[in-house]
């Protein structure tokens, strides 16, 4: 099946070079906001953003009179990112170093939290490495002024939320609230806690926010030049799909689906062995490594496969201290795992993240594609692939599976946002203008106020990802019964007024004019022709120069999605999907229906020698075409019913 998104990279090698303080330019751009108190980086898997924290920790504790840095992180796999560095050596003023037994992310070291407060107390000790949850475990048995003069780096900062049942977030609102303690957030995810904020609004405003984005760190490679981001449906078991799509010459991670998914068959360590018996013939396991060794079916080649699913503690550490300390292309050649390896794990040679089942959260999707994102010698292309589970007609839960499938090509085309380029937009005033290399004049459209500029400039994917879970619009992007004007100005805007209840209603304009341009370029095909770019909109090319915000505004600029599983699906299953689409959004009674099917339909038929169009301008037609389609929902239900 061909990609959604398929995104080309320039190999500038810009991201990879160092200055002469041996940062890279991500690092460096965070550098710069050293002096703020609070700083929040977003930027992608690989960009460096542990090394960042580095230089930023040991600037606190030499210039800004910082204590004590204490870095937490989610998992104790992920401690490795931060192990003791030379740093001088590439020319920065110190080294990142400290006391072994203050690494709590180590193996063993059961008294976590005692050694948390010994730490605290040792005024020899600077840094501490430990996890999220000894964090949490520790803040319960101390005062919040044990956290004054002390900078607080939180790795994989998606994992707070400011939800009630979330004492991660709790302590990091009462640091905030009750000590003069520095805090330093990183993620490699640009959506918050998806459908639940990171930060409470009034904490989120007192954070510099440093972003380095997917398109700057990939453009900026040496090796990899493209990524592919696809989708495969299957009928039945994934089990019996997965040879389709697993090549075994790529280094893949296969991300098998959750046992409460309807993907599992409930039982991960027989999935396991079935991904095993797929791959090739077992011929043994290795007792040091725990690394499993395979027989390949076709040529015989031993593949050497990780199993992260077994949960016993004793076989997964064995797994997971060999892959910690890889350094050979030959070392691995699949993972498989559930939870784990999904973010924080390094693994450079990736070149194929297999997800079977969709994933709810757009954050955890992010996490998964960078795991093959890694700029690597033996790659120029990486690819993303989800396994999803097609509509099925006969059972019950078609509504779910459209509405995964829906979600699941709702995360492509944000995807396909935040890997384009960045582009800015300005007022066009007359036809002779000339803007700048990357912005683009556009007859009509406002210029943002300052306060819709920062919203633009730190939150436009995140904003976008809102948008893109929202039902409503989501189904209006991938289907073609909500008018692009109705989409574009009602919907939109009404998404815009509930996330950003302060704004004015010009700034609602300024800021839905702005995304509706970005989404429609980022989303559209656009060819240079001498000294003219022209933009492939409603199926034909229009020079840029003569956009206007009312053109804009009559497109669907989300379209490309419905238009690529036109093309990836069989005509049965792409009506089944709009059926699915038009039932959620038909307010009818049986009554109703049964009068227009033995009355009106059949007279419309018999004068127009076919049946009613739902897309149809007529509303009585298209109120006819609505009965049938919930008519027909409720014969496979009674029919459902009568095979239980």
């Amino acid at each position: 099946m061909p990609n959604f998104v398929d995104v080309k990279y320039n190999t500038t090698g810009k991201s990879l070079e160092v200055d002469n303080l041996g940062m890279r330019e991500m690092q460096r751009r965070a550098f710069e906001a050293r002096q703020s108190k609070y700083i929040l980086l977003k930027a992608p898997p690989a960009s460096g953003k542990s090394r960042a924290l580095m230089y930023l920790g040991l600037d606190k504790i030499y210039n800004q009179g910082i204590k004590k840095v204490i870095v937490a992180v989610p998992e104790r796999t992920i401690g490795k990112s931060f192990a003791r560095t030379n740093l001088k050596k590439n020319g920065f003023f110190a080294d990142w170093d400290y006391d072994d037994k203050y690494n709590l992310c180590t193996p063993g070291s059961e008294k976590k939290v005692d050694l948390f407060k010994i730490f605290l107390e040792d005024s020899s000790a600077t840094i501490l490495i430990c996890t999220h949850a000894t964090l949490r475990f520790a803040y319960n048995q101390l005062k919040e002024e044990a956290f004054n003069n002390t900078l607080l780096a939180i790795d994989e900062f998606h994992h707070v939320s400011s939800a009630l049942e979330n004492r991660l977030g709790e302590v990091l609102h009462a640091v905030m609230e009750k000590t003069n303690a520095h805090i330093i957030a990183m993620t490699g995810s640009y959506f918050r806690g998806d459908s639940v904020l990171v930060l409470l609004p009034e904490d989120e405003i007192l954070f510099t926010k440093v972003t380095y984005n997917y398109y700057e760190q990939l453009n900026g490679y040496k090796y990899l030049k493209t990524l592919g981001i696809g989708y495969h449906f299957y009928q039945g078991k994934y089990l019996d799909a997965i040879s389709k799509v697993l090549d075994t010459d790529k280094k893949t991670i296969i991300h098998i689906p959750s046992p409460n998914a309807s993907e599992s068959t409930k039982d991960k360590i027989k999935e396991v062995d079935t991904i095993i018996d797929v791959i090739g013939e077992f011929q043994k396991q290795d007792e040091n490594t725990g690394i499993i060794f395979v027989k390949r079916k076709d040529d015989g080649k031993i593949l050497k496969v990780a199993d992260l699913v077994n949960d016993t503690p004793k076989d997964r550490d064995k797994v997971m201290n060999f892959l910690r300390t890889m350094e050979k292309i030959d070392d691995v050649d699949i993972i498989i795992a559930l939870g784990m390896a999904i973010e924080g794990f390094d693994w450079p040679f990736c070149e194929h993240a297999l997800t079977i089942g969709y994933r709810g959260s757009l954050t955890q999707i992010i996490q998964i594609i960078g795991r093959a994102t890694r700029d690597s010698e033996n790659k120029t292309h990486s690819q993303f692939t989800n396994l999803i589970a097609q509509p099925d007609a006969d059972t019950d839960d078609v509504k779910i599976s459209v509405n995964n499938m829906l979600k699941a090509i709702s995360a492509s085309l944000l995807m396909e946002q935040v890997l384009a380029p960045h582009v800015n937009f300005k007022s066009r005033n007359n036809d002779d203008q000339k803007f700048p290399k990357g912005t683009i004049g556009i007859k009509g459209f406002k210029e943002p106020s300052s306060k819709v500029r920062q919203i633009v400039e730190a939150d436009l994917n995140d904003l976008k990802a809102s948008i893109l879970q929202d039902t409503e619009m989501l189904r209006a992007m991938t289907g073609k019964v909500v008018e692009p004007e109705i989409m574009n100005k009602i919907m939109l805007q009404k998404i815009l007024h509930t996330k950003y209840p302060d704004l004015g209603e010009e700034e609602v304009e300024e800021l839905r004019q702005y995304v509706v341009a970005d989404s429609l370029i980022k989303n559209s095909e656009i060819k240079t022709v001498g000294n003219n770019q022209f933009i492939r909109m409603a199926g034909q090319f229009i020079n840029i120069d003569n956009l206007n915000i009312d053109l804009i505004d009559s497109i669907n600029p989300f379209q490309k999605a419905y238009e690529v599983l036109s093309r990836t699906v069989t005509t049965g299953l792409l009506k089944l999907i709009g059926d699915t689409i038009e039932l959620q959004r038909i307010a009818m009674t049986d009554g109703e229906a049964y009068e227009l099917y033995m009355n009106s339909i059949p007279k419309f038929i018999k004068e127009n020698n076919r049946e009613p169009d739902i897309h149809s301008i007529n509303e009585r037609e298209k109120r006819m075409a609505e009965a049938i389609i919930y008519l027909k929902n409720k014969k496979r239900q009674k029919q459902q019913k009568a095979n239980v």
